[in-house]
């Protein structure tokens, strides 16, 4: 083992340690939510129990939580390479793609485009603004994103004078491919549209930089690839979409938004898109487990890491008969989806589930399993899942051999069996 590596293996194992989940099974399903350090789980305790003991009514504690709001938001500005005043606090994906959808100044007719892959947290807010303001939709078929120039192409062709917005993935959460999204970003702003881009399965898993994609919005989550509670979450907004945005896209006023000298501040940041209210203890743990990746685990590392190792796992898995790897390899990011022949996608992931302790989902679009590759995920327990994939693609549900089951003995009152 060369001098680098066994480095990154005695970091890898120290950073495993910080993350409890890692002795569940093989964790491959950070796509829906990652492991949540152990720090930042104190820190959630921590503050829920100062609420449970002191109350949550006091003056001098509630503005003790607008500053950890605060430091919520300077960590995601970071994390994302913003500028001040740009990133705004979400509930969700969805919560940012909603503020972004229903930002445009929709009139009858105008048109709304995006593609045949997209998630339903992005496909809803569509729909409601189609209902809601008589706005039409066009959805591209991208074929899977594997072909960049053909995706370009399709969007391009499919863009008219009346598209006022553009609204699609950084990275399909279907197969992972990754979006040529600077490009398309350009594309709409020729046409006069907005862009809005899903950033669920890129921010915190790939390099992410508002300044090269060029987005007007970027909605992303907390509890997938930062490590952070659920129901928590992020919005970039653009200088421009900050300035422009329809106010009513902010729904309700924040307080925590508002400052004490006047409204004019408040107007002149992304957190004029901030809802009320936030659940506390998660901020304080979403704004721990960025601040953990930044200064402990080092982002640029972790997420060329994952990269990498989620390249080398789709090419192991790639190489096994009778699997078809739906992921394209050119231009993938750390979701890999995949079908065994002879399998359903729900009869693979029982199997792997109890096989080898594997933690992955299926994509019932595709009839396939999908897995999340994370900087935490060791290569030893990649092969242990890819030797197991490999094993039961050799037979089909009803030819697998089976394998005697553990019998678990009962433990007596006394500890006897």
């Amino acid at each position: 083992m060369t001098p680098v590596l066994a480095a990154e293996q005695t970091k890898l194992a120290a950073l495993r340690e910080a993350l409890p989940a890692m002795s569940a099974g093989i964790y491959l399903n950070t796509g829906t939510a990652g492991p949540i350090p152990s720090e930042a789980a104190r820190a959630m305790r921590e503050y829920e129990d100062v609420g449970v003991r002191l109350g949550r009514a006091d003056v001098p504690g509630w503005m003790a939580y607008l500053e950890r709001m605060e430091e919520c938001r300077a960590v995601l500005t970071a994390l994302l390479g913003a500028g001040p005043n740009e990133v705004a606090l979400t509930h969700s994906t969805t919560d940012g793609m909603n503020v972004g959808s229903w930002a445009v100044d929709w009139r009858p007719g105008d048109r709304a485009l995006t593609t045949n892959a997209e998630h339903p947290a992005l496909l809803g807010p569509l729909l409601a603004v189609r209902d809601a303001f008589g706005v039409e939709l066009d959805i591209v078929d991208i074929e899977g994103g594997a072909d960049e120039a053909l995706v370009l192409e399709r969007i391009a062709a499919a863009l008219t004078p009346r598209t006022r917005l553009v609204s699609l993935s950084h990275v399909l959460w279907t197969n992972g491919a990754v979006l040529p999204v600077a490009a398309i970003g350009r594309l709409a702003h020729a046409r006069g549209a907005w862009f809005l881009v899903d950033g669920a399965q890129s921010v915190g898993a790939i390099p992410v930089s508002v300044a090269e994609i060029g987005a007007d919005f970027i909605a992303f989550a907390g509890q997938k690839w930062l490590l952070g509670p659920e129901g928590t979450g992020g919005l970039w907004a653009s200088p421009r979409a900050i300035a422009e945005a329809r106010q009513a896209a902010s729904g309700y006023l924040s307080y925590s938004a508002l400052d004490l000298g006047g409204r004019g501040q408040r107007w002149a940041s992304a957190r004029r898109f901030e809802a009320t209210t936030f659940h506390r203890p998660s901020i304080v743990a979403l704004a721990r487990s960025v601040g953990w990746m930044e200064m402990f685990v080092d982002l640029d590392w972790a997420t060329e890491r994952a990269m990498r190792l989620a390249r080398a796992t789709a090419d192991r898995l790639a190489a096994i008969p009778g699997l078809t790897m739906l992921t394209p390899r050119g231009s993938m990011a750390t979701l890999i989806s995949f079908r065994v022949g002879g399998w359903t996608a729900d009869e693979l992931w029982v199997e792997l589930s109890g096989r080898v302790f594997a933690i992955t989902r299926t994509i019932a679009a595709l009839d396939a399993l999908r897995i999340s590759v994370g900087f935490f995920n060791s290569e030893e327990e990649i092969e242990r899942f890819v030797a197991a994939v490999a094993e039961v693609a050799r037979y089909t549900p009803a030819t697998l051999p089976r394998r005697p089951a553990i019998q678990i003995l009962p433990v007596g009152p006394g500890g006897g069996v």
